[in-house]
């Protein structure tokens, strides 16, 4: 039997980024799956604090050089990828000169959330998309960490549906406490729509873009749910109790969450 596939959709990864709660499993979490005899791809987008030349990114020019349109705005989209060489992994970078390339990662240096984040995590999902679409491989299960990736669930099972990539796929979303504090600009509505995304899709969203809600639309369209944090918004907590056929692993101490996660997946590639 064929190896199972798993993509990693996470915001922080270390040794790239300062270690966080969502960085270190981003790092040790696929190392980790890898290990349990499945195969592994990890995107995580090119912040300007990641240091390129100690890091040893080097852009892949033939995955490189797509415009994505996001507000009636080309933007390029720019692959880089650099090896973890102790846990035999290769990572994907996600960069683009207008969202990345500043020094800070999601706040400016007095600590206000940058106003274009919403568009940041539109490239970044549909960036991680397209470039998995050239690659051609084909994951059996995505899992998708904070709520930059909140939108890949979404766009997984919509707009993405009837592509051979990911017309299979089940999709996993861990919640964390990263919550953001500014609800996304009002045009965020509009700038989500695309091809197989429907007004009712996202019509949660409309009214107030904030963090519940961001997670809520990313809860809807999972196959499952973990609870990346010890503490997470409580109000999440009881949306996901209230979906009764939804799977949903709690909180997993760092000590034993590879096996739990890893036996999560199994029950989600099983249904």
């Amino acid at each position: 039997m064929d190896a199972k596939r798993v993509l990693f959709i996470t915001t922080e990864i270390t040794p790239y980024l300062p270690e966080t709660e969502i960085s270190t499993i981003g790092r040790y979490l696929p190392q980790g799956i890898q290990d349990k005899g499945k195969e592994i791809r990890t995107f995580v987008p090119k912040f300007g604090n990641i240091n390129e030349r100690r890091n040893q990114l080097h852009e892949v020019i033939r995955l490189s050089g797509m415009n994505l349109i996001i507000n009636d705005t080309d933007h390029p989209l720019i692959i880089k990828v650099a090896s973890i060489q102790s846990a035999r992994m290769q990572i994907y970078f996600i960069d683009n000169e207008d969202f990345f390339q500043r020094r800070n990662m999601l706040v400016d240096d007095d600590g206000t959330e940058f106003e274009d984040n919403d568009e940041r995590s539109i490239f970044y999902v549909r960036g991680v998309m397209e470039t998995v679409k050239k690659l051609r491989w084909v994951p059996d299960l995505i899992h998708c960490h904070g709520w930059m990736t909140a939108l890949a669930p979404l766009y997984i099972k919509k707009h993405y549906k009837g592509d051979p990539c990911f017309k299979n796929s089940k999709v996993v979303y861990s919640i964390y406490n990263d919550d953001f504090r500014i609800p996304f600009r009002e045009s965020f509505f509009k700038k989500l729509k695309i091809e197989g995304v429907t007004n009712n899709d996202i019509k949660g969203i409309k009214e107030n873009p904030d963090f519940e809600t961001v997670s809520k639309l990313a809860i809807d369209f999972s196959d499952g749910v973990i609870q990346g944090s010890e503490s997470i918004n409580s109000n999440l907590i009881s949306y996901i109790e209230g979906k009764d056929h939804l799977p949903f692993l709690s909180y997993q101490s760092p000590e034993i969450y590879v096996d739990k996660y890893n036996d999560f997946y199994d029950s989600i590639l099983t249904k």
